[in-house]
């Protein structure tokens, strides 16, 4: 199957805001509840397992279909804090397709010196 960061941007959105997905307890999470016209049931639970692969969500498979998801990890939030933008991550995928590749890691460094670049636009403070 192939990766589309779009799912895994928007799953780490999503879980990241859901309130029950704090690090307390074992919450369960169905991918069914995710499935778009755009990603299929296969599609979710696939990126949900490379998530946690990554160390991105802390969580495990269930034996019964769907997923224990106790929070998003640190690297995810930093994943996530640097694409959570639209304009961010827009314009990230469209630096990203110009290279014509990536990984997870090149997504968050470019997206990061995006970021780094509009605050200091915005600021006046060269980081």
């Amino acid at each position: 199957m192939k990766r589309d960061m779009d799912l895994v941007r928007t799953l780490l959105i999503k879980i990241a805001d859901d309130p029950q997905f704090n690090g307390i307890g074992n919450p369960t999470l169905d991918p069914l509840d995710y499935v778009t016209e755009a990603a299929s049931y296969a599609d979710v639970d696939y990126h949900l397992r490379q998530l946690l692969d990554a160390d991105m969500l802390n969580g495990e498979p269930m034996m019964s279909p769907g997923f224990i998801i106790r929070n998003v990890t640190w690297s995810g939030h930093d994943f996530l804090d640097t694409v959570r933008d639209p304009e961010i991550w827009a314009r990230t995928k469209k630096g990203a397709a110009a290279a014509g590749g990536f990984t997870i890691d090149l997504l968050k460094d470019l997206a990061k010196g995006l970021v780094r670049k509009q605050i200091e636009d915005r600021t006046g403070v060269k980081l």
